[in-house]
């Protein structure tokens, strides 16, 4: 049994075990949790500081485990290398990490199944040896969860994206916590450290990991790897504090920032729509083009709902929806929302209106026309952005006939719904027509382009 012995007891924390753990104890004791009994805590950044330092600010964030603490069964704590240069994502040789208050075991299978995996990621124990930035969240796990497996990580020279691929191989179920373990500034005089940790604070807060750098946060890869994780999970950071050593136990003219952030995983309310619903919006798409007809103008679902006083049959929350006619076969118009901003009859009439009568691709529809369209409707669920490093990634992680896909380049952006793969199967030839279709060349490519991906229910 290989044991990766405390490096920093007595130094960033109590060496003595009892009064370590009164000393954590005292301090999750006094911290004002973060309690949402609605959604469990996924992940979270804290500070790793000596506790005179950051360990208040620590403590708020790892008492709000309090409620979930008997389901986390598995920690996966990545922190940036202090001691050691490497490329890429180290795991230690060891089997267990010790600090003052016991053991914790390290889960040697995820670690493997890592290794073979990822490329990048290696066993390195001279990067554990020495490193604080793992060891002092320890006794606080050991004291809020009591029983625990670690999956600890070490982040040297290496991408966001690489981070990300891993928290997201590792992500698990509602066992599995995620601790990202970072400082923000470093020596600067108070003013500058809260300027600069204001900017940091944002950019974690708006999911924006490109304005991260080492200059912002020791921790600024892991932290960005989880952003992206968050962002394609539509998960946003709630603040626990902000604060700096000028705060806690030191003097203001060289300071240290610290900040720590909560991501809270809800549950996805999958709305269904009986098939009830399904043909009253369809009536109501039609009624509303046979109202386009009559006076130029979309029909408003309160007027449809006293004329035909069939309003609890429509479906009353919010939702993006796209309307699709066809004409022997052939498409004769399609308009749609991309966000889910107004009610989803709303968003039925709406576009049915101007699928008929807005396509710029197309003529007017003409009531002569009618009795011979064919009306689809569709409705999306939420975008969730994509991380890829290449084209060629991009591609590869296209589910043909399953993903409706959103490109955004600047002022360009254009949409296929899934059922656009019937024209195109081939994910690069799906790719190439939906850059043309938004105005861009059919080779293009930037490492700018923004690429979400949502599904849909369709009737």
């Amino acid at each position: 049994m290989l044991t990766r012995e405390p490096a920093v007891a007595g130094t960033f924390y109590p060496a003595d075990s009892e009064v370590l753990q009164q000393t954590v104890s005292g301090l999750l004791g006094e911290a004002e949790a973060k309690n949402d009994s609605s959604a469990s805590i996924k992940a979270m950044i804290v500070p790793h500081a000596g506790y005179i330092y950051s360990g208040e600010l620590a403590a708020q964030a790892y008492a709000s485990l309090n409620v979930a603490s008997e389901k986390i069964k598995t920690v996966v704590l990545l922190g940036p290398a202090h001691k050691v240069y490497f490329r890429g994502l180290a795991a230690p040789v060891a089997d267990e990490f010790k600090t003052p208050l016991g053991e914790v075991p390290i889960d040697q299978n995820a670690i493997e199944a890592l290794l073979e995996k990822f490329p990048f990621v290696q066993r390195l124990s001279q990067a554990h040896r020495d490193e604080h930035s793992l060891e002092v969240q320890l006794p606080f796990l050991q004291e809020v969860l009591k029983d625990f497996c670690l999956i600890p990580l070490v982040v040297g020279d290496s991408r966001p994206d690489q981070v990300d691929k891993v928290i997201d191989y590792l992500w698990g179920d509602e066992s599995t916590l995620l601790v990202i373990s970072s400082d923000l500034s470093h020596f600067h005089d108070y003013p500058t450290a809260q300027s600069m940790d204001g900017q940091t604070a944002n950019a974690i807060e708006t999911l924006q990991p490109q304005i991260l750098s080492g200059e912002f946060a020791c921790g600024f890869l892991p932290v960005s790897g989880l952003i992206l994780a968050a962002r394609r999970r539509q998960m946003w950071p709630e603040r626990v504090g902000l604060c700096n050593s000028g705060d806690t136990a030191g003097d203001k003219s060289r300071v240290v920032g610290y900040g720590a952030w909560l991501f809270r995983e809800r549950p996805v309310q999958q709305q269904v729509l009986s098939d009830e619903q399904k043909d009253s919006l369809k009536k109501l798409s039609l009624a509303s083009i046979r109202h386009g007809l009559e006076t130029g103008e979309p029909l408003s679902v309160d007027a449809y709902i006293d004329e035909k006083g069939n309003g609890e049959k429509l479906p009353d929350y919010q939702a993006a929806t796209f309307v699709t006619l066809k004409k022997n076969g052939q498409l004769r118009g399609c308009i749609g929302s991309l966000s889910a901003y107004r009610s989803l009859p709303e968003d039925v009439a709406e576009n049915a209106f101007a699928a008929a009568f807005r396509d710029h691709r197309f003529t007017p529809l003409t009531e002569d026309e009618l009795d011979e369209i064919e009306i689809s409707i569709s409705v999306l669920t939420a975008p969730e952005l994509m991380v890829f490093t290449s084209e060629q990634d991009l591609i590869s992680q296209l589910q043909p006939f399953v993903d409706g896909i959103i490109l955004t380049e600047g002022g360009n952006r254009g949409t296929f719904l899934p059922s656009v793969w019937e024209n195109y199967p081939e994910p690069a030839s799906f790719l190439s027509h939906l850059k043309l279709k938004a105005g861009l060349p059919a080779d293009y490519w930037s490492g700018t382009m923004k690429i979400e991906r949502y599904k849909t229910i369709s009737w």
